[in-house]
């Protein structure tokens, strides 16, 4: 049977809050056991070279509190593409334990604000533990669904995501909501999971669950047309590296040109098989 979309919002919830458990109570910081991107998919089998804090180079590491580092579940590293400026205001959809949110305070300087926005209690409290030990202040942590985000429109210059566009069950929201909060010429530098444009929606439920960021992935067409239906231009999907037979780790990039459009996507179905 398939889960409904309540169903696999709970799902992804409870994995992120299980990481974030781990890495408080675990001194050791075992995160990988609650990570969305290594459950059942086969990702946990690679992750320490596909995912995770090992995809910040030793410079970003070695800015940033152990606990944010151990809480990365990522695919990429979102604050190495996007174009950051000093003054910027930034935007983190799906902020996780915060370690993009501190290193784009870090990179956007005092005169700019980086905003972090989670669903999940636990890990809002560890993001918010790790700025402080950070020593960063330029920061706010938000919890909220990516879906509806709680920001006025306009508000935003980059919005950055680190593996989280793919686990939301409502992906036209997530496009639209990204297009309303930037301001006109506001860039999108996001990692994604995405999958390669042979691979049909079971295709992808047989690779991998949704909460294990594999099911739900776009594929590169969808992706593309999704942003520019949204109201983006200069859009461009490009793969980094495979998690899983045709589906990529990838740095998807955007300009907001126009106000925002409502975004129309083919309808992503998940065999039950593949999910959760």
């Amino acid at each position: 049977m398939s889960s409904s979309a309540e169903e696999l919002r709970e799902e992804v919830r409870r994995r992120y809050a299980e990481s974030a458990r781990a890495v408080t109570e675990d001194s050791k910081g075992d995160s990988g056991s609650g990570a969305c991107c290594s459950d059942d998919s086969g990702a946990s089998a690679v992750w320490s070279t596909r995912f995770g804090e090992v995809l910040y180079d030793l410079d970003q590491r070695g800015e940033l509190p152990d606990a944010a580092v151990l809480a990365s579940l990522g695919c990429g590293n979102p604050t190495a593409v996007a174009d950051l400026h000093e003054g910027d205001v930034v935007l983190d959809l799906g902020s996780g334990g915060g370690i993009d949110v501190i290193l784009s305070a870090r990179r956007v300087g005092p005169t700019g604000t980086a905003f972090g926005l989670d669903m999940t209690d636990e890990m809002l409290a560890l993001a918010q533990r790790n700025a402080v030990a950070a020593g960063v202040e330029n920061v706010h942590f938000l919890k909220g669904m990516i879906e509806a985000i709680p920001l006025p429109a306009n508000s935003v210059d980059v919005i950055i995501s680190n593996c989280v566009i793919n686990l939301s069950t409502d992906k036209p929201s997530v496009l639209a909501e990204m297009a309303r909060v930037l301001r006109p010429g506001g860039r999108v530098g996001v990692s994604d999971v995405v999958a390669e444009d042979r691979l049909t929606p079971e295709d992808r439920a047989q690779r991998g669950s949704y909460v294990g960021c594999i099911a739900g992935a776009l594929s590169k067409a969808e992706y593309e047309a999704g942003l520019e239906a949204a109201g983006f231009d200069q859009v461009s999907v490009e793969f980094t590296h495979e998690v899983a037979d045709g589906m990529h780790a990838a740095i998807v990039k955007a300009v907001k040109v126009a106000e925002p459009k409502t975004a129309t996507l083919p309808t992503i179905q998940t065999a039950g098989s593949g999910c959760c």
